[in-house]
């Protein structure tokens, strides 16, 4: 069985990750990408389909504490370098875990170390691709354990002696102070030659230092959360395909959204609605190449015709991203169907338009190159958007019931509108834009008419319903309306009082909505609503109510500051997808916004919007790759 969701880490090497667990094994890792057939599936089954796990072979004593679990664990500085330790009577191991920066083949590198005493080790390694449905042929090769399967093989080594037991390789030995031993598994395309193993030393040191180096980068000390706001940049990395700029939602599949539900989807893709937050947080922490390969990304993603525009895509930016089922894994804690995949792929949902031409505004506004191609493809955009807009669509939820006519949806139209005008206002660049300025009244006419339900003082899940959703809570943040504006301050209120469980925001009450979502069954509290109900609350003047509420979400992330998708506040666990981009680019912009840096897409809009003058606030950026120090002023 699977450990809890937080009791996992990710290590990765910026094209494909591993998660690994407090007892030392790792459950879920695909290779060579993030959307790969996964090798390792334990989290989505049990170790018939597959896990690598090293550890302490001790059993648990009755009345104490499970040690198989390790102890503490830790990070190695700002890396994504894990070290799990354990200690026992006989003495204290440490497991180093890393995947290295590839030049051409993934790897994941393993240290044992004892650091006193005498401890008997054990490693259990069972490869099964495919999503846990291939045992491969296992055979030796020059000391070196090569598995293939069809197309995929990987390659062990390590000093220990191992052998075969019922289809999964294992070694037994004794480890004592001071000694160090080392595993390495290399995937490899199987009608390619075995590579020759890594130093597992060289690895760990040099994977530490790519870490530590890129943390330090263009770095600005702008709130009080530091570690928090750093951790969530690295996660962020982590799950960026460093070929292409893209940026995954999440590193899983089907971890679901309510333990033994059927809410279970597959996040190893990047959605548009991500963009930009996502451009925000890397650009406010300074990290500017990393925003521009994702603006790069998403032009390159979204080119064609605008009325086809997809609201995910691949990494490398594929469009055919076709949903299917696993019947061979039960799903994590029983929670089927497993989905392979994603038909969300193909909805239409209005907002996303919004979210491109709001993130190639952001760019332009915080300095990114502002080439031709992307105002090409706004004008296209708003072609379409001008008739385009008034159609009912699925909704940011992806919701699998009728189309609506979604509140946020028409919203983050209007948003698109907007920006478009302010590039033409603020960048002098040529658009129709008496008739864009007619078209945004428009909207925010027709949204204020129909959206909002003048009795309840709030805006609407859509157009003539009843019920509250958490993406409303998005009119302030892109300046919709003023924070300071009563329909705003009532639907806060109103979502805070209807649409809360344990002060944490859901994004709508998902017990009432199966007419509208079309499924059945509850979900727990989304973490990016809870961190937007915090920035809703700050922008309206509850400042001490928006620091109580994001001081609650950072005691969410597990001890490696971690968060999944969502929190299940009944359950007393984090569950969905994990680690999940979007709960941590909400973090950074969050933190950076009650910390006043006014710097923030939603934040600085929300603000000028308001009034409010924002401070003259120095960002320093010093690039150990291009060795320039830059003071911009905001």
């Amino acid at each position: 069985m699977s450990l809890r969701i937080e009791d996992y880490g990710i290590i990765g090497d910026t094209q494909s990750c591993a998660l690994v667990g407090r007892d030392g094994s790792i459950d879920w890792c695909c290779l060579p990408r993030f959307d790969s057939g996964a090798l390792f599936a334990k989290l989505l089954g049990d170790e018939r389909h597959g896990f690598w796990r090293i550890a302490p072979a001790a059993s648990p004593l009755p009345g104490t504490a499970d040690p198989l679990l390790a102890t503490r664990r830790r990070y190695v500085g700002n890396s994504l370098v894990l070290e799990s330790e354990w200690e026992l009577p006989e003495g204290t191991v440490k497991l180093v875990d890393c995947m290295p920066i590839r030049d051409e083949h993934p790897e994941i590198v393993r240290v044992i170390e004892c650091t006193s005493g005498e401890v008997q080790i054990r490693m259990d390694l069972a490869i099964r691709f495919e999503y846990g449905s291939a045992v491969p042929w296992v055979r030796r090769v020059d000391g070196v354990l090569a598995a293939i399967a069809g197309p995929d093989g990987v390659a062990l080594w390590t000093p220990v002696h191992t052998r075969g037991e019922e289809m999964a390789t294992v070694a037994e030995f004794t480890i004592r102070q001071g000694q160090r031993v080392p595993f390495s598994l290399t995937y490899f395309h199987s009608h390619e030659e075995i590579p020759r193993p890594v130093d597992g030393a060289y690895a760990l040191e040099h994977a530490a230092a790519y870490w530590d180096d890129w943390a330090a980068m263009d770095k600005i000390d702008l709130t009080e959360w530091q570690d928090a706001v750093v951790r969530s940049l690295i996660t962020l990395k982590a799950l960026t395909f460093a070929p292409t700029g893209g940026i995954i939602a999440a590193a899983t599949t089907s971890l679901p959204e309510s333990l033994g539900g059927s809410r279970n989807w597959d996040y190893r893709y990047s959605w548009l609605r991500d963009a930009t937050l996502t451009l925000s947080a890397l650009m406010v922490a300074g990290y500017s190449d990393e925003a521009q390969a994702w603006r790069d990304w998403l032009l390159r993603a979204v080119a064609g015709e605008p009325s086809k525009l997809q609201i995910m895509y691949g990494p490398a930016g594929e469009r055919t991203l076709v949903e299917r089922e696993i019947p061979w894994l039960p799903g994590y804690e029983g929670s089927a169907p497993v989905r392979i995949g994603n038909a969300a792929a193909g909805q239409f949902q209005l907002d996303v338009y919004g979210e491109v031409i709001g993130a190639l505004h952001e760019g332009r506004r915080l300095g990114l190159d502002s080439s031709g191609p992307a105002w090409d493809l706004e004008r296209a955009i708003m072609d379409f958007l001008e008739s385009g807009w008034k159609e009912p669509d699925d909704g940011i939820w992806e919701v699998r019931g009728p189309q609506r006519h979604f509140t946020h949806s028409k919203v983050m139209a209007w948003t698109a509108v907007d920006r478009a005008v302010k590039d033409v206002e603020e960048f002098g660049l040529e658009g129709p834009v008496d008739r864009w300025r007619a078209l945004r009244h428009e909207i925010h006419t027709e949204v204020c008419e129909k959206g909002y339900d003048p009795e309840r003082k709030t805006f609407t899940q859509y157009y003539g319903s009843t019920e509250l959703d958490a993406s409303t809570l998005m009119i302030p943040l892109v300046g919709f309306l003023p924070p300071t504006d009563e329909r705003v301050v009532g639907m806060v209120e109103a979502i805070q009082r209807e649409l809360t469980q344990d002060g944490f925001v859901m994004r709508y009450d998902s017990t009432k909505s199966e007419h509208v979502d079309g499924l059945t069954g509850r979900e727990g509290a989304f973490l990016a609503c809870s961190f937007w109900m915090a920035d809703s609350l700050h922008l309206i003047g509850r400042h001490s109510e928006a620091l109580v509420l994001f001081e609650k979400l950072l005691a969410l992330r597990n001890d490696l500051g971690l968060l999944a998708e969502e929190y299940d506040p009944i359950a007393g666990r984090q569950v969905g997808n994990f680690p999940q981009a979007f709960s941590h680019v909400s973090l950074v912009n969050t933190a950076a916004g009650l910390s006043h840096a006014e710097t923030l897409h939603p934040m600085s809009h929300a603000a000028r919007i308001a009034g409010i003058k924002p401070e003259m606030h120095k960002i320093r950026r010093t690039s150990s790759r291009s060795k320039l120090r830059r003071i911009f002023y905001h």
